[in-house]
């Protein structure tokens, strides 16, 4: 992945770092302490998810699996749900994830009475596939303060029956639930779900994530630092943080890229939203928010899935940049699911980097297919044209939302097929070489990390993945059935064989979950987290 060498024999490491490429393979051999053959398969840097959800996703490891093809009917969810409930304490949560009514044979949300009817004496959340919506029962609600008296809260919605009464189907409230209502995973719990977690990102060779929680705080900073030093999540983590928290960062003496190659600090992450039928936040506030953290020196990490949203993140990047230009600024968007060709243009005057998920294609394609607009779908996770702007698309997965492999991700972005292998704007879709691009070079690039990491380079970390085959080698159908040989994260071998080494973690996951859990008693738009 380095455009002056695109190609060499031999990768030479010393301590956590690359200190050779090259061909002579015996003369470095000679005196080398170890020499790993790779039987000509094909060694790259390791991938960088460039939007991940890492506590969301330590907490999926955690929770009821109801994501598709897990569960295919309300039945199914139902079955799980009262399982779980007979294995859970009476009064304890109950948590799922993963939802998603339009795979769902009712092809609508669940309810709080039909949570009520698998789980009577337990308060349960059950999280949409998305993150910005969830079904709570009606013990949950009762324990959230939630009644037919309640009014909606003013970035979220509470759905309600012809009678006014809630159904327990919740938009835009998951922040509060997680901060103020559902307890927080417990210490043997969180331990165990960053052991898992990274255990499982390492098997897919991913050595580096971007953590973009919108909520991220001090705390998340300071308990993830912990976690770091003890040794339980190995993958090298940026970590955003969400606006209303700059001031304690600043406070505490943090800046834009504070911290060391293990944990540094990110990009300030706003989200902008209408659930509620009006921008949130408004774009005056927006504007604000973002002038605030650009003139602290931060990058800005805007989420703008829809196409109003994304306009408005634009106008607001242009009235900042505006008034106090700043050369490499490389705020983000984030996700910019629907680009109409005026936007783009925008976008590319701006020189902003888009972070986007090729995967969605494979995992919701048969949805944005129903439920997007037809106008709208030639404007759909347009990552070739992206790229033709110059925006240095990068990738990610934006995990929990869909399951982190990246090989997913390179077959969809150079395909565009669905998982029924329908393609979804084939005209959009890139070569092996540029969506490879995405998950290495941009991704690192997306964070102001290229110095070290995204290619195999001297000087560079040792951070890297080998592959059963080469990318650019295979026929694009055969992308998806790539396998992770090994992951090497700072010259050490982490994970080898990432087939038998993920297979062994959902083996070893199905006795402890258990032992854990004892001891600690309808949106229709393109997804994005």
């Amino acid at each position: 992945m380095n455009p002056r060498r695109p190609r060499a024999a031999l990768v030479a490491i010393r301590g956590q770092r690359i200190f050779w490429v090259g061909e002579d393979v015996e003369r470095v051999r000679e005196g080398a302490g170890k020499a790993i053959d790779c039987e000509g398969k094909a060694l790259l840097p390791a991938f960088v998810d460039a939007h991940f959800h890492l506590f969301a996703y330590v907490s999926s490891l955690l929770s009821l699996d109801c994501s598709p093809p897990s569960v295919a009917s309300l039945a199914q969810v139902k079955e799980k749900v009262c399982r779980r409930a007979r294995e859970t304490p009476p009064g304890s949560w109950v948590r799922a994830y993963g939802y998603d009514e339009f795979s769902l044979a009712e092809k609508h949300h669940p309810t709080r009475w039909d949570l009520d009817e698998a789980a009577p004496v337990h308060p349960v959340r059950l999280l949409h596939r998305s993150l910005h919506a969830a079904v709570l029962n009606s013990l949950a609600l009762s324990r959230a303060g939630i009644s037919r008296e309640t009014p909606d809260p003013v970035e979220g919605l509470i759905d309600r029956d012809e009678t006014g009464e809630p159904t327990g189907l919740l938009f835009g409230m998951n922040a509060y639930l997680t901060e103020k209502v559902v307890p927080p995973l417990g210490e043997a719990e969180l331990v165990w779900g960053m052991e898992r977690a990274s255990r499982q990102l390492l098997s897919w060779g991913i050595a580096s994530i971007q953590d973009a929680t919108a909520n991220n705080s001090l705390s998340q900073w300071e308990a993830l630092r912990r976690l770091k030093r003890a040794g339980k999540f190995a993958p090298r983590v940026t970590m955003m943080i969400g606006f209303s928290s700059l001031d304690d960062l600043l406070r505490a003496g943090y800046a834009f890229g504070s911290g060391d190659e293990d944990l540094r600090l990110g990009a300030v992450k706003i989200v902008l939203e209408e659930t509620t039928g009006s921008l949130t936040p408004s774009r005056e506030v927006l504007r604000e928010q973002i002038v605030q953290a650009h003139r602290a020196g931060f990058q800005v990490a805007l989420h703008a899935v829809e196409e109003t949203t994304l306009e408005a993140a634009v106008e607001a990047l242009e009235h900042a940049l505006g008034r106090y230009p700043r050369r490499d600024h490389r705020h983000r968007i984030e996700h910019g699911s629907v680009c109409p060709p005026p936007l783009l243009r925008r976008l590319r005057a701006l020189k902003v980097v888009v972070v986007t998920q090729p995967s969605f294609l494979y995992y919701s394609g048969e949805r944005y297919r129903a439920e997007v607009p037809p106008y709208q779908q030639p404007w759909l996770y347009r990552v070739k044209s992206f790229h033709r702007a110059g925006l240095r698309p990068a990738a990610s997965s934006d995990a929990p939302v869909v399951p982190p492999n990246p090989v997913m991700g390179l077959y969809a972005a150079v395909t565009r097929k669905s998982r029924e292998g329908v393609a979804l704007l084939p005209e959009e879709a890139i070569s092996p070489h540029e969506a490879l691009e995405m998950y290495t070079r941009n991704a690192a690039y997306a964070a102001f990390e290229e110095r070290a990491k995204g290619s195999l380079v001297a000087g560079k970390l040792a951070d890297l993945v080998l592959l059963s085959h080469d990318p650019t080698a295979v026929s694009p159908d055969e992308i998806k059935d790539i396998r992770v040989e090994k992951t090497i994260l700072g010259g050490r071998v982490f994970s080898e064989a990432g087939e038998e080494a993920a297979q062994k973690t959902e083996d070893d996951d199905s006795h402890h979950r258990a032992d854990v859990q004892h001891a600690h008693p309808g949106d229709d738009r393109p997804q994005g987290g």
